[in-house]
This record gives structure tokens, C-alpha cells and sequence, in this order.
């Protein structure tokens, strides 16, 4: 990310409409990866939250149409006089807006949006087909090479404190590719639960055979080539990063926890309040607050991914490898890879 700046998404939007105004252009459409969260259906807005509404809020009245993402919600919504949509995620809802546009201003005079599912009932494109079929045949021999085994499924499904197992295994994954010196000297590591997107299944899925895991399965769990990044916390820091979990969330966000690291919350406690200090162990002990302790987490969660903003605060930053390719290494060295335990996170109440 060396030489890019993250600007606020409003801020940014407002200082592009000039330019475009000054070019004839009176119809804007906005398209963002950012959401909101509704408790209604996929054509509905009831109780609108999240990120989206102070944005939209905020962008100038020229802006038509926000046309948004991020949050996998499906949602219609009008606010701030102008429509806002989502169409949900993994192609399950396709949003289909029209506009009346006046030909002398320029200017929507009419509006109206409509989500519609998605069905499998038509015939797959031909020309589609082919370039599919092209390039899983270039791809093949990648992604079919077998990386290693496991000796069991390895699920992303959580158990009542919001532990995985495959969760620790990616956490366990990535201390172990930045704990030498020189490479972080990292205690433990931390793993957002919505980086990892598929599960490790011991029944073959192809021709790789039961247990075997091939890259294109290790790629499919974590696609998105974010790096490490090591640095230093305090052990308040780590209190505040754990409380985090459950602040500016619609449903707690449970970060995943390598082999060191263990504590307790209490789901009937206040959210802020929810995870004991003296419950927070690193090698078996009680993190002092005022002390430093290396910490491991991948690059977005580094920035503050998933409203863990107490990470942009870390010291001594050190970038290390991609964390597919951590993966990769812990299973060269550690196959047959067994479920991850899920005792690390303990839950009261």
C-alpha cells in the first residue's frame, strides 16, 4: 500500500461532484463497499444501521444513487431523499433500478429500485461456459497440487464462546510464520472470522483423494493475499482489542486466537465490560496491562478492519509474508493438520 492514501469515502464523493458537474454530468450514481444492516427482507430498510447511513447522510445533494456492499445484506432503502441499495452477496440477488432522466437538465425527476433473486433456471451462457472452462483448464495444475493433508474436517463453524477450528488453525498458522526473530518475534495471533471463507473437508472434493488439500482449496479458504503485520501492544491494548468485539457490531465479531493466548467473557456482562483482564493469559500469564507483547494479525485487521481500531495504534510494525502463503508453510510442516481444540476462548452465561 506504499504511496496510497484512504480517504474518507463522503469526503471523497463531494470533492469528485464539482468536476463532474462541470462536465454536464446531473445524474450520479455512487457505488461503495460499505453497508448497512436491516432486520427486514432483501426489499425492505426497517431499522437501517451501519456505516452506510452517515455516509449517504453526508454526501452532497447532487448524488443520486448509492448503490452499496460489504455487509452481504440485501436491502431497498430510501434515505436522505435518495435510494440506497444492497443485493445481498454471492450472486443471490441482482438489483434492478430505474431512473427517469429529464433530457434538458439532466436532472432524476423518477426514481424506483427492485431486488430480484436470482435463479437457476436458465441455461448457462455458452460463450461464458468457454472461457470458464478455459482457464480451470490453465489453472488446474495449481490448483490441484497437494499442499497437505488433514486428519479431519476442519470447520469454520464456531462453538458457543465463537471458537473454530479451523480458526485456530489459521491463527496457529500465522504465529508460527512470524514468532522466530527477525520475522516479528510474535506471542500470539489474531484472525478475523470473515477472512476465512470455506472449510477444509477430509472427503475429497475432486481427484486429490480423502485428506488430501490441494492449493486450490487452501486459496478458496483465504483468497484475499492480505499481508502479516507484527507489532507491538500493550496488555490494555489487547483488553481493548478483545473488547472490540462486540462494539460498533451487529453481531459480536469473534476474533480467532492462535496457542498462548486464552480468556474468558461474560456474554450477561455490558459490552465493553465483557472480557475479564485478569482472565486474558498469554503462556499461561496474566497480561499486565502496562507491559508490551508482540502480537500477529493480518494487514486488515492492521488498519483497523471490522472496527478493531485499537490495532492502528501498534508499535513497531513489522511486515512479513502473504498469509496464504503462512498457511501453506504451517502445512509442509505440519501434516496430517488436526482440528484446532477450541478451548482457548472460554464463555460465561
Amino acid at each position: 500500500m506504499a504511496g496510497l492514501t484512504f480517504k474518507d469515502e463522503a469526503d471523497t464523493v463531494n470533492a469528485l461532484v464539482p468536476e463532474l458537474r462541470a462536465r454536464g454530468i446531473e445524474t450520479i450514481v455512487v457505488l461503495i463497499h460499505e453497508g448497512g444492516f436491516t432486520s427486514g427482507g432483501f426489499n425492505e430498510c426497517p431499522g437501517i444501521s451501519g456505516p452506510i447511513v452517515d455516509i449517504v447522510h453526508r454526501l452532497d445533494r447532487a448524488v443520486d444513487i448509492v448503490i452499496s456492499g460489504h455487509t452481504h445484506q440485501g436491502y431497498n432503502c430510501v434515505i436522505a431523499g435518495r435510494i440506497v441499495t444492497s443485493a445481498s452477496a454471492f450472486g443471490r440477488l441482482v438489483t434492478e433500478i430505474d431512473l427517469t432522466i429529464d433530457t434538458r437538465t439532466k436532472d432524476v425527476v423518477a426514481m424506483s429500485a427492485n431486488n430480484l433473486i436470482v435463479t437457476r433456471d436458465v441455461p448457462k451462457d455458452p460463450e461464458l461456459t468457454q472461457l470458464v472452462n478455459k482457464y480451470d483448464a490453465l489453472t488446474a495444475p495449481l490448483a490441484n497440487r497437494v499442499i497437505g493433508t488433514i486428519g479431519a474436517d476442519l470447520t469454520r463453524s464456531q462453538n458457543a464462546a465463537g471458537e473454530s477450528s479451523l480458526g485456530d488453525v489459521i491463527a496457529d498458522a500465522q504465529l508460527d510464520a512470524t514468532a522466530a526473530q527477525g520475522f516479528g518475534q510474535a506471542m500470539v495471533a489474531f484472525m478475523n472470522p470473515g477472512g476465512i471463507r470455506a472449510d477444509f473437508v477430509f472427503a475429497q472434493s475432486g481427484s486429490e483423494g480423502d485428506g488430501n488439500v490441494t492449493f486450490g482449496e487452501a486459496f478458496t479458504v483465504q483468497p484475499f493475499g492480505n499481508s502479516l503485520v507484527t507489532m507491538t501492544l500493550t496488555g490494555a491494548q489487547i483488553d481493548t482489542l478483545l473488547e472490540q468485539q462486540w462494539l460498533g457490531q451487529s453481531s459480536p465479531r469473534i476474533l480467532q486466537v492462535s496457542q498462548g493466548l486464552s480468556y474468558t467473557w461474560d456474554n450477561a456482562a455490558p459490552v465493553g465490560s465483557r472480557v475479564a483482564p485478569a482472565s486474558i493469559r498469554i503462556n499461561g500469564n496474566v497480561v499486565d496491562p502496562a507491559a508490551d507483547y508482540r502480537v500477529t494479525v493480518n494487514s486488515f485487521l492492521a488498519d483497523g478492519g471490522d472496527n478493531f481500531t485499537v490495532l492502528r495504534e501498534g508499535a513497531n510494525r513489522l511486515g512479513d509474508a502473504v498469509d496464504l502463503d503462512a498457511l501453506l508453510q504451517f502445512f509442509a510442516a505440519s501434516s496430517p493438520v488436526t482440528p484446532g481444540p477450541r478451548n482457548r476462548i472460554n464463555r460465561l452465561n
